[in-house]
C-alpha cells in the first residue's frame, strides 16, 4: 500500500487532499494530512478578528469537518525534519513514511532586518496573532483612559500599521470602525487617536490599478488615517518607531504586515531555494530535485507560462494544490504529468465592512459593488474548502452577528429571540393551510370543475373578452363555482387564467388542493419550513392577483416562519443537518477529471 502525505492544511493543502481523495478513493492508497493544528484557519480574514468585526470561530474550520466522508486521515502533529532520501517525516515523537509528499507549510512574516521589529512589532499571520492584536488594542485604550501624562497617552493612542499592502490596509479598515466604538466606551475623543500607515514604497496597494489605489487613499484620509509613503521603517522600540528620514513617532503599537517569506521550516531541508525561502519547482509543481515531492502555495516558486512568478494569493494556492494532487495521482497510475495551468481572476481589498475596491478581470469598481464582489469571492473560497455549512456560517458572522457600531436598522434586523417562539405561529399557519385543503377536497375539487373565469366590471381587451370555449361560464357554474377573475385582476393575468388555467381546471384544482394539504403538513411537522414559507407567500400572491380571496395574515406569518421556525420542535432540526452531511458526502466523492 502506497502512502501519500500532505504536509500543511492551508488552502493549498486542503485542495491537494480533496483532489487525492477523489482520484484515489477506490484504490489501495493511504492519504494522510499532517498539520500542527486540528483546524484550517482562514488567514485572509484574520484582520476581522483582530479588529473586532467577527468572533474568532468565524475563521476556524475543523479539519475533521472538511475531510468527513473522505479517505483522508488527519493527524495533528508538528514535523521537525524530512529525510528525503529515506522518505520519512520526523516529529518529536513519531516517524511517518511516505511514497509521495506534497508540502504546503505556508509562510510567515519577513522582518527584513528592521531593528526591534521582531521583538516589539505585532504580526498578523495566525489566529494567535489576531487574538494578540485584539487584546493589545483593548489594553491600549484602557491604559489611555487612566493615563494623565500627555506623552504616554499619545503613545498609547497611536496605532501604526507597517506596510501598505492588502493585509495592512484591510487591518486599517477594521481599526477605523472599531476605534469609534472604543472611544465611546472609554470616554476618549476621536481626535486623540492616530491611525498611521507607514509604507516603504511610493504608494500603498501597489498591485492595484492606480485609480483604485487613489480611491483607497481618499477613503482612508477621509476617515482620519495618516499615510506615510517612501518611509522605510528603520527601528521599532517599545514606545516609538523610527523612519529612515529620522522621523520618530511615539507609539506602543506597531502592527507589521510589510512582507512574508516561506515557512522557515523549509530552510533546513535539502531543497533548492530561490527567493524568500520559496522552493524551486517545475511546471508540474514538482520539486526539481525529488520527483516524488511537490510544493504548493506559498512554498513553491512557480513560474507561469507567461514567465511570471505566481504571487502568494489564495487563488494561486488552491490552483497549485489541486494540480499537485492530480499529478500525484498520475504518478501512481504511471501517466504523464500535466502542467499546472493557473488563472488569476483579480484582486479585492476590503477597507472595513463598508468600503472596498476590486479589480476583477479588468473590471474595476469600488464601494458597495466591490464589497459585494469581495463577499462573493470569500463565499466561493469557503465553499470550495468546507461546503454549504461554512457558507452559512460566513453569512451569519458577516451579516447577522450583532456589533456595537451597527446602524439603527441593522440593530433591529439582528435576531435576539429564540426560534421556539415561532413554533406557535408555525403550527397555526399549518392548521389553516391544512383545513383549507381538506375543505376543498370535501367540496369535490379533485373530481369536478369548480373554477371558472368571468370578468366583472370594465370591458376587457378582445383576447380576454372572448374566453376559450373550454371555459364554463354558464349561469349554473357561476352560482356553484369560484370565479378566478376579481375586480382588480390585471389584464395579463386574466389572459393567463382564461387561456391556460381554466382549460385545464381539474389539473390546477388538484395542484391547489394537494399544495395546501402539503403546506399544512410541512408547517405542522416543521419540514422544509423555509421552502414551505416561500410557496405559501407565492400562493397568496396568486390569490391576490386572481380571486381577491386573500388574507395578508398568511403572507406576514409565512415571512416570519422563514426565520428558522422549523428548527425548534420540528423535523428541520434533524433533517437540514442530515441533508448537509449528504451533500458534503456527494461533493467529496465526485469524480475528479484527470484528462487521462
Amino acid at each position: 500500500m502506497k502512502n501519500v502525505i500532505v504536509l500543511g492544511a492551508g488552502y493549498a493543502g486542503i485542495q491537494a487532499g480533496l483532489a487525492l481523495h477523489k482520484g484515489l478513493r477506490n484504490e489501495d492508497v493511504n492519504i494522510i494530512m499532517i498539520d500542527r493544528h486540528d483546524r484550517h484557519t482562514l488567514l485572509t480574514e484574520l484582520h476581522e478578528v483582530a479588529g473586532n468585526r467577527v468572533e474568532e470561530d468565524s475563521v476556524k474550520i475543523p479539519l475533521k469537518d472538511i475531510f468527513q466522508y473522505t479517505k483522508v486521515q488527519v493527524i495533528q502533529d508538528e514535523i521537525i525534519n524530512i529525510d528525503f532520501e529515506n522518505k520519512v517525516l520526523q516529529s518529536k515523537a513519531h516517524r511517518y513514511g511516505y511514497d509521495y509528499l506534497i508540502i504546503g507549510c505556508g509562510s510567515e512574516p519577513a522582518y527584513f532586518g528592521i531593528e526591534g521589529m521582531e521583538e516589539h512589532g505585532l504580526t498578523l499571520w495566525s489566529l494567535e496573532d489576531a487574538r494578540r492584536i485584539h487584546s493589545h488594542i483593548l489594553q491600549m485604550f484602557k491604559q489611555a483612559s487612566r493615563e494623565e501624562d500627555a506623552e504616554k497617552r499619545r503613545a498609547y493612542l497611536s496605532f501604526i500599521i507597517g506596510g501598505g499592502g492588502f493585509t495592512g490596509i484591510e487591518m486599517v479598515g477594521e481599526l477605523i470602525q472599531w476605534v469609534n466604538v472604543l472611544c465611546k466606551e472609554y470616554g476618549i475623543e476621536r481626535k486623540e487617536v492616530r491611525i498611521i500607515v507607514v509604507e516603504a514604497m511610493n504608494q500603498i496597494l501597489t498591485v492595484l490599478h492606480q485609480s483604485l489605489a487613489e480611491k483607497s487613499v481618499n477613503y482612508l484620509e477621509k476617515n482620519g488615517v495618516e499615510i506615510f509613503t517612501n518611509a522605510a521603517i528603520t527601528k521599532v522600540a517599545p514606545t516609538y518607531l523610527e523612519i529612515k528620514d529620522g522621523t520618530v513617532i511615539p507609539t506602543c503599537t506597531v502592527i507589521w504586515t510589510g512582507g512574508i517569506k516561506a515557512n522557515s521550516f523549509l530552510e533546513g531541508l535539502d531543497l533548492p531555494e530561490v527567493k524568500r525561502g520559496r522552493i524551486e519547482v517545475n511546471e508540474y509543481t514538482q520539486s526539481t530535485k525529488y520527483k516524488n515531492v511537490f510544493l504548493i502555495g506559498d512554498n513553491s516558486y512557480f513560474v507561469t507560462e507567461q514567465g511570471e512568478v505566481l504571487p502568494p494569493l489564495v487563488e494561486s494556492a488552491m490552483q497549485t494544490g489541486k494540480a499537485a494532487g492530480k499529478n500525484v495521482i498520475r504518478l501512481i497510475h504511471d501517466k504523464p504529468l500535466e502542467r499546472c495551468k493557473t488563472k488569476l481572476h483579480g484582486v479585492m481589498v476590503s477597507i472595513g465592512r463598508k468600503y472596498a475596491v476590486a479589480d476583477t478581470m479588468g473590471f474595476r469598481t469600488s464601494g458597495m459593488m466591490a464589497m459585494f464582489i469581495k463577499h462573493m469571492v470569500n463565499i466561493h473560497y469557503q465553499f470550495e474548502v468546507a461546503g454549504f455549512e461554512q457558507v452559512i456560517k460566513y453569512i451569519k458572522h458577516q451579516f447577522i452577528h450583532e456589533r456595537k457600531d451597527d446602524h439603527f436598522l441593522k440593530e433591529h434586523l439582528t435576531p435576539r429571540s429564540y426560534t421556539a417562539f415561532l413554533v406557535i405561529m408555525r403550527l397555526y399557519l399549518g392548521y389553516m393551510w391544512l383545513s383549507q385543503g381538506i375543505k376543498k377536497y370535501q367540496d369535490g375539487w379533485l373530481t369536478k370543475t369548480v373554477i371558472y373565469a368571468q370578468r366583472i366590471g370594465p370591458a376587457l381587451p378582445d383576447a380576454i373578452a372572448n374566453p376559450s370555449p373550454a371555459a364554463d361560464t354558464s349561469t349554473e357554474a357561476v352560482k356553484q363555482g369560484l370565479n378566478l377573475i376579481g375586480e382588480h385582476t390585471p389584464y395579463w393575468y386574466a389572459w393567463v387564467l382564461e387561456n391556460i388555467i381554466v382549460p385545464n381546471a381539474l389539473l390546477f384544482q388538484n395542484l391547489i388542493v394537494l399544495t395546501e394539504i402539503a403546506l399544512g403538513l410541512a408547517f405542522l411537522t416543521g419540514t422544509f419550513t423555509f421552502i414551505a414559507a416561500l410557496i405559501s407567500i407565492g400562493m397568496n400572491i396568486n390569490f391576490l392577483f386572481s380571486t381577491g380571496l386573500y388574507d395578508y395574515w398568511y403572507i406576514v406569518t409565512s415571512i416570519a416562519c422563514m426565520a428558522g421556525a422549523g428548527r425548534s420542535f420540528g423535523v428541520d432540526h434533524y433533517l437540514i443537518p442530515w441533508l448537509m452531511r449528504q451533500w458534503r458526502y456527494i461533493v467529496r466523492n465526485r469524480r475528479l477529471r484527470l484528462n487521462i
